[in-house]
């Protein structure tokens, strides 16, 4: 079958699921103190519903697939679906994001089911900043769940570090020193406006242009990486004498959409064409119809934006399409 190809020429081979839309944290950047209204348990994708959604793709060229929620590992049995999914001809590389809370006790199960990488939010170092951030959790589990990663054999094991300005900032430094000595990849992230583009959103926003000068300010001899694997849009750079390497995902001060080769499925069966925009499929009504999944991918290609405007809300300008008001966790990181 011909490849999915939007109306700008760009061939999709990455759909990234979320399996739900709750969480044990709650984020500065993803979530309210308070929390959302989560979805019910009975309206969320079954395995075998994700399955079938994605054979289909499969058949349009799907070949990368990953793991996201809210935080998935809290969705039960998830080796179950990794199993189903890693049994799709043409399902060549399947990643999870997790906060790592769950991940040291899972580890090897995920790695037995057919994982291939993952992918660890730690967006500081520090045990007490940990928990303003998080509002929740222990820093200590995630590390464990860091070497439990490594232990089992993922590779590359990738560090997501959202930089927010007036809070984790000064700890850019401390970042870069650690992949420097340890065989990680660092990638620090822009502060997105998912949901919420509001005041606190612009006062807490970095350019990841501050990255490179601190690493330049530290000594640090670097040149770009070429690509590490399941590096999406990541800008990638290593040192010199050093283990590890870092990554820039700047969708802000220099947006990568012209590159997008992504689609989204959410806990609750939507399919979006965008991260950033309103616009979704609902792929409940047609399971069971692979013809109707078929055309519902090609319909996603024929509604999908040339990119998401994110950098206009900086300065309240005007945008061609209506922003989603799903948080990250609604929609899937």
């Amino acid at each position: 079958m011909q490849p999915l190809t939007d109306s700008f020429g760009r061939v999709h081979n990455y759909l990234r699921i979320s399996v739900t839309d709750r969480c044990n944290l709650r984020c500065l950047y993803c979530m309210p103190e308070e929390g959302v209204e989560f979805a019910a348990s009975e309206s969320l994708l079954s395995y075998d519903e994700i399955e079938e959604i994605v054979r289909a793709g499969a058949k349009l060229g799907i070949t990368k697939l990953r793991i996201t929620g809210g935080e998935p590992l809290i969705r039960p049995d998830l080796h179950v679906l990794i199993a189903k999914l890693s049994a799709i001809p043409g399902i060549d590389d399947i990643a999870l994001t997790t906060n790592g809370i769950f991940l040291a006790q899972q580890a090897k199960q995920l790695k037995a089911a057919g994982l291939t990488r993952v992918n660890i939010s730690l967006d500081t170092l520090d045990p007490t900043r940990f928990k303003f951030i998080a509002r929740n959790g222990d820093l200590k589990r995630v590390l464990a769940g860091i070497e439990a990663a490594a232990e089992v054999g993922f590779s590359p094991i990738k560090l997501n570090c959202v930089l927010l300005k007036g809070v984790n900032e000064d700890e850019i430094s401390q970042f870069l020193k650690l992949a420097y000595e340890q065989p990680l990849h660092v990638r620090f992230i822009e502060y997105m406006p998912i949901g919420h583009a509001d005041e606190g959103w612009k006062n807490h926003y970095l350019p990841l242009s501050r990255v490179l000068e601190i690493a330049e300010e530290q000594g640090y001899k670097i040149h770009e990486k070429d690509e590490v694997k399941g590096n999406g849009p990541s800008e990638n750079w290593e040192f010199n004498g050093g283990v590890g390497s870092f990554g820039l995902i700047h969708p802000i001060s220099d947006h990568f959409c012209k590159n997008c080769n992504r689609l989204r499925l959410t806990a609750d069966g939507h399919l979006k064409p965008c991260l950033y925009w309103q616009e979704e499929l609902n792929v409940k009504p047609i399971l069971g119809d692979e013809q109707g999944l078929l055309d519902m991918y090609w319909k996603a290609m024929a509604v999908k934006p040339e990119n998401h405007e994110m950098a206009a809300k900086l300065k309240d300008g005007e945008q061609s399409h209506v922003p989603t008001s799903r948080r990250m966790s609604q929609i899937g990181g």
